[in-house]
């Protein structure tokens, strides 16, 4: 019999070497997922994860692709990152993403079609404030009345998701798309576009906005007093509070940092790749940072990795899909499994397997 047996103290060696495991276990899980839809598995990982990168086919478009993809997950899931290390759970990112982008746009068409070098700041600055202000809801409703920020902040990803819909069909629906749903192509309008920085790059300015927030978050979990406290609280809460940690206040400050964060990522995705405001403009990415925050293992720099390979994920399941016709569903389980390998395997870095031999029944215990 196997049983677990707790380490002394976490494995170091386990707590780097999951996530390389967690991997290899989903390619050998999503390899027998598309055996079982009829697809040859070892076509379908290539497809995934080698032909984006090395396919004289396939590399040239989808090389860039993998940084307008990958922005937008690791500025979410550096925010994000911030709160799990304090045990402050926003799984609503999705939500904060949704409603950033929507107040950048009503920035942008507020404004258009005057040129101005103001308005794509501001649209950053409505961004972020819409993602703070929706984070804010399930952080006041934690301090204030001790609400499950986990459930609120889940829950306000669908009201969010209404407001799109209403955006995108009624009050910024263009007034000359012929009645088809959705708002001008934000991306035409030159005042507000988020253009290529470097052409071919792939590299706009939600891509150095990542950059930066993951400095910054690094700086601040390596050599602030609010990192320290973040810190502290995720792992003593009770020494926490002995050291002066207030927990109100770590919840908002919290909160707020990974709204914004996913607010100004929903903006620059707007204002780029997304063009418009349309119904299905929400692509997962809030809820797929969460998988990117914890593969990274909550350490920025190992985001900006994690963040890459799920963008490759995502690049090389549309070619999957293209090639092999295989369904879109198929490639969410597959990143799904991700997480799920991650934090099965996270309990090795905890206790160690033991092998445990029953003990056979004497006639002295009879």
């Amino acid at each position: 019999m196997l049983r677990l047996e707790k380490r002394p103290s976490p494995s170091k060696a386990w707590n780097y070497a999951t996530p390389v495991v967690a991997v290899l276990l989903t390619m050998i899980a999503g390899g027998i997922l598309f055996t079982i839809l009829g697809k040859n598995p070892f076509e379908a990982i290539k497809l995934i994860f080698w032909d984006p990168l090395f396919s004289e086919q396939f590399a040239a478009y989808s090389r860039p692709q993998l940084l307008v993809k990958a922005g937008p997950l690791i500025l979410i899931a550096v925010g994000l990152s911030i709160g799990f290390r304090a045990g402050i759970w926003n799984i609503g990112a999705e939500g904060q993403y949704i409603v950033g982008a929507l107040c950048a746009a009503a920035v942008a068409l507020a404004f258009y079609p005057a040129e101005s070098v103001l308005v794509f700041p501001l649209m950053i600055l409505a961004g972020a404030l819409g993602g703070w202000a929706w984070a804010m809801i399930p952080a006041i409703l934690r301090t204030k009345f001790n609400t499950n920020e986990i459930l609120v902040s889940l829950l306000l990803v669908y009201v969010a998701e209404k407001l799109l819909a209403a955006a995108a069909t009624g009050f910024m629906r263009n007034p000359q798309g012929a009645g088809f749903p959705g708002s001008r192509n934000i991306n035409q309008y030159a005042s507000a576009a988020n253009h290529e920085i470097f052409a071919g790059t792939g590299l706009h300015w939600g891509g150095v906005a990542a950059f930066i927030a993951v400095l910054f978050t690094y700086v601040m979990l390596q050599r602030h007093i609010l990192g320290f406290q973040v810190q502290l609280a995720g792992q003593a809460p009770r020494a926490a509070r002995f050291a002066g940690v207030a927990p109100a206040r770590l919840v908002l400050m919290c909160m707020g940092i990974s709204g914004a964060f996913a607010g100004m990522a929903g903006m620059f995705e707007l204002a780029g790749p997304a063009r418009l405001i349309s119904i299905d403009f929400n692509a997962g990415y809030g809820f797929t940072a969460i998988i990117v925050a914890f593969l990274g293992r909550l350490n920025p720099i190992g985001i900006v990795l994690a963040g890459l390979l799920l963008a490759l994920t995502y690049i090389g399941g549309e070619l999957a899909q293209f090639m092999l016709n295989l369904p879109a569903a198929a490639i969410q389980v597959f990143q799904g499994m991700l997480l799920f390998f991650l934090l099965a395997l996270d309990v090795l870095s905890n206790y160690r397997v033991r092998l445990f031999l029953p003990k056979r029944a004497t006639t002295e215990n009879v």
